[in-house]
């Protein structure tokens, strides 16, 4: 039988099982010039909050031997802006276009879908669940499991595109929360966002980032979010995207046989803006050497005894 490396996610036909991260990728207009959209699977969209954010002070980036810190602050200019300025470009870019939603309350929340959950050129939303929730004393809303469920609720009879819950694996146990978004109805979750880290001047005797902590991204953590992706596809039927560290085919190929349907591909793209593609056609290869028909009968063949 011929290898085809479209496949399925949400009811929906992908050209690959490739996507480019929130937060890598501006929300489509950073790579338009440089990169053939038709090529990947599609990308999720930085983040849109109710009302422009500035984000943190600097110093919000800092490169490492494996990776990168970052400590961005979710700034965007806000839902207006979004609607006005990038939400038309949507219906031509030659891929699916997810929106990844964040907020400091569940009302913003909600206020960003009941604004634009229905738009045609939207494929879906992403929820960052790892922000702080300000009536909460700053703790996530990702880092509790009735938090999540009550969000994820909220949200589910208030749009009808697919839900992806974005999860952190800065918590006790993220199978539970992953269990959560699956209960309130999400259709998948990310596993996962960036691990929490810091990094110290020596010289200056400080933190270097301004916010002191960031996420951390890149190679070094992909041992790590492979193992969560493992976890979750053992315990909670539910579609994963794959997150972390990815840099190469073989690195999807792992997540995919770990349990994730589909891969997103971030810290990556800074290094080269055509990673994706290269990602794609190196998984198609493999797979048609190990004599797969398509991607999705590798997906948990790790968990198979």
């Amino acid at each position: 039988m011929p290898f085809s490396p479209a496949t399925i996610f949400c009811g929906e036909e992908y050209t690959n099982p490739v996507l480019a991260a929130s937060g890598t990728f501006g929300c489509g207009e950073v790579y338009c010039d440089i990169l053939d959209y038709s090529k990947i699977g599609g990308f999720f969209t930085k983040a849109v909050t109710a009302q422009a954010k500035a984000g943190n002070p600097g110093q919000r980036l800092v490169e490492t031997s494996g990776g990168l810190l970052n400590s961005i602050g979710l700034e965007n200019e806000g839902l207006s802006n979004f609607i006005e300025k990038k939400l038309p470009a949507f219906e031509d870019y030659k891929c699916h276009v997810w929106v990844n939603v964040s907020g400091s309350s569940q009302e913003e929340y909600i206020n960003i879908i009941d604004t634009i959950g229905d738009h045609p050129s939207i494929a879906g939303f992403e929820l960052n669940v790892s922000c702080p929730n300000v009536k909460k004393g700053g703790m996530s809303f990702g880092s509790s499991e009735s938090n999540v469920r009550s969000l994820t609720s909220k949200i589910r009879v208030r749009t009808k595109k697919p839900i992806v819950v974005k999860l952190s694996p800065n918590v006790t146990d993220i199978v539970e929360i992953a269990q959560a978004a699956k209960d309130s109805k999400a259709n998948a979750v990310t596993v996962a966002n960036t691990f929490l880290g810091m990094e110290i001047d020596v010289n200056k005797r400080k933190p270097v980032l301004g916010n002191i902590t960031g996420g951390y991204s890149g190679e070094a953590i992909f041992p790590m979010a492979l193992r969560c992706v493992w976890q979750v596809y053992s315990k909670v039927d539910i579609p994963i995207i794959g997150c972390g560290g990815i840099n190469t085919g073989l690195d999807a190929i792992k997540f995919l046989m770990a349990g994730a349907s589909m891969v997103q591909v971030g810290t990556a793209n800074f290094k080269n803006p055509n990673v994706m593609v290269d990602i794609a056609q190196e998984m198609e290869t493999w797979a048609r050497q190990n004599g797969f028909s398509d991607f999705r009968e590798i997906v948990g063949v790790a968990h198979e005894k």
